[in-house]
């Protein structure tokens, strides 16, 4: 099969990005559609970047102290209505249990849009004293939310993610522990996916329902638009006094405790796929790929090639690389489309002339390059390069990001800005009205406020700016 017409299973990137993504997560096997509106099925090889997301994630959370655990998935709906901001934000999302064992519930149950309800009402029953704090929970798991428009990963009934809740004793520990989750997510951002990201705080419009103050990390898709990749919460004592979480501080008084939530979801898998994805496929960075190396075999059926190729297998694995020996009887052109169209990050060809001169070619699935490898050192050559290509991908979307990052003094030149694919920054006075003049007349959204900007005037009407805002369109 020619490179052509491979490469037409999936829509020109650039004529229809929004079809080029459907495409990737499809005819790469990263998903199916279930049966049910607005549901995916995520498949082995989507299902395994989400295990090497959650292997790095996981250990950061517990390099900073944290625990694992799980709630349950059922809430009573009388629990959402303690605290009226959070359950007047969730409102429309809320899928409701109201029939049970072919009986109707006594009382309606909420399925997890979100856990801080449920687990307020725990951490009420385990906190006593300062000694208890504090708490440092995270819980992997899946919650549903009612979209009416979806897209798989990006936007789904039901998804799976990771909830951290966090309780403490004082307003400046729990901010700490907020902006510390905000650091951790960014590193990883950066380091894991190779997506560089701008964090900041949420506007009062844009914060999660029931939060005092809510972080966002931003990152930038390939068609300009901005994915919000993570977010990191400060309730103050909004969940602890709805839901009557106190302790006896040292000085013998009862206190109400502080809280902080911060998450990111299976939404990251859609990142990279949109911050790194090619005409030709995924790109996927090494550090989260299921498969970081694949070998091919030129005329395998001549002596020798399957026996080395194999070795070298075994060499790389032995290495710790994720390796692959693509052994089937498929031609070599179409495994190399095959796996190209997969992301795998490098691909190593081994024939009887590479033999024979003692070296294998590798073709860098980021910059479409091919080189010789002298094959004595084949393993030290491709750990050192699967690290080159990961901060290569960084630095790349890096460079692209901060090229499409313009600024604004008016209306229309946000309008320009984020036509034009761009991060637009531009001067906002602080009113609700003038940012949601915004995104009716040019379908941006306040991302984050860009800090250490200064702004003279608001974009919208004129006035002295307050702030300095990131404005862009989104998914």
């Amino acid at each position: 099969m020619s490179k052509e017409s491979f490469v037409e299973q999936i829509a020109d990137i650039e004529k229809d990005f929004p079809r080029w993504y459907t495409d990737v997560v499809v005819k790469t096997g990263l998903v199916d559609y279930g049966p049910v509106k607005g549901t995916m099925v995520i498949r082995p090889y989507g299902y395994a970047i989400w295990e090497n997301i959650q292997k790095e994630l996981d250990r950061r959370f517990k390099e900073t102290g944290h625990e694992n655990a799980y709630f349950p998935l059922l809430i009573p709906m009388s629990y959402f209505t303690k605290e009226a901001e959070h359950v007047e934000g969730f409102a429309p999302e809320v899928a409701v249990v109201t029939h049970a064992g072919g009986e109707e519930l006594a009382e309606p149950l909420a399925i997890r849009p979100t856990s801080e309800t449920i687990i307020g009402t725990m951490y009420s029953k385990w906190i006593q004293s300062y000694r208890d704090l504090p708490v440092l929970i995270n819980q992997w798991a899946n919650v549903m939310r009612w979209e009416k428009t979806t897209r798989p990963f990006l936007r789904t009934s039901e998804f799976l993610w990771q909830e951290g809740h966090t309780v403490h004793a004082t307003e400046e520990e729990a901010m700490d522990e907020t902006m510390k989750m905000l650091g951790v997510y960014k590193e990883f951002a950066e380091n894991c996916l190779a997506i560089p990201v701008i964090t900041g705080k949420k506007t009062e419009k844009e914060k999660f329902a029931g939060a005092q103050a809510t972080f966002g990390m931003e990152a930038m898709m390939k068609d300009g638009k901005s994915l919000q990749a993570g977010t990191s919460h400060y309730f103050g004592q909004n969940f602890a006094k709805a839901f009557e979480i106190k302790f006896l501080d040292k000085d013998g008084a009862q206190k109400y405790a502080y809280t902080s939530s911060w998450g990111v979801s299976t939404r990251l898998i859609g990142a990279l796929i949109m911050a790194h994805g090619d005409g030709r496929g995924l790109v996927i960075p090494p550090v989260v790929a299921p498969t970081q190396v694949v070998i091919v075999p030129i005329a395998a059926k001549k002596p020798g090639v399957l026996e080395k190729c194999a070795q070298v297998c075994e060499q790389l694995k032995k290495a710790g690389v994720r390796v692959i020996l693509d052994d089937t009887d498929n031609s070599p052109g179409w495994k190399f489309n095959e796996w190209e169209m997969k992301g795998v990050p490098l691909r190593i060809e081994i024939g009887p002339r590479d033999m024979e001169a003692g070296k294998a070619l590798i073709f860098r699935r980021d910059t479409l390059e091919k080189n010789e490898y002298t094959l004595d050192n084949l393993t030290d050559s491709v750990v050192a390069l699967l690290g080159t290509v990961q901060k290569d991908m960084l630095e790349a979307a890096r460079v692209r990001r901060d090229g499409r990052i313009v600024y604004a003094d008016d209306l229309d030149g946000i309008l320009n800005g984020v036509e034009g694919g761009n991060f637009v920054k531009a001067g906002w006075c602080g009113c609700r009205e003038c940012e949601d003049e915004v995104k009716a007349k040019t379908a941006a959204t306040a991302r984050v406020y860009a800090e250490g900007e200064t702004s003279e005037k608001c974009a919208v009407c004129g006035k002295k700016s307050k702030h300095t805002i990131i404005f862009a369109r989104a998914y």
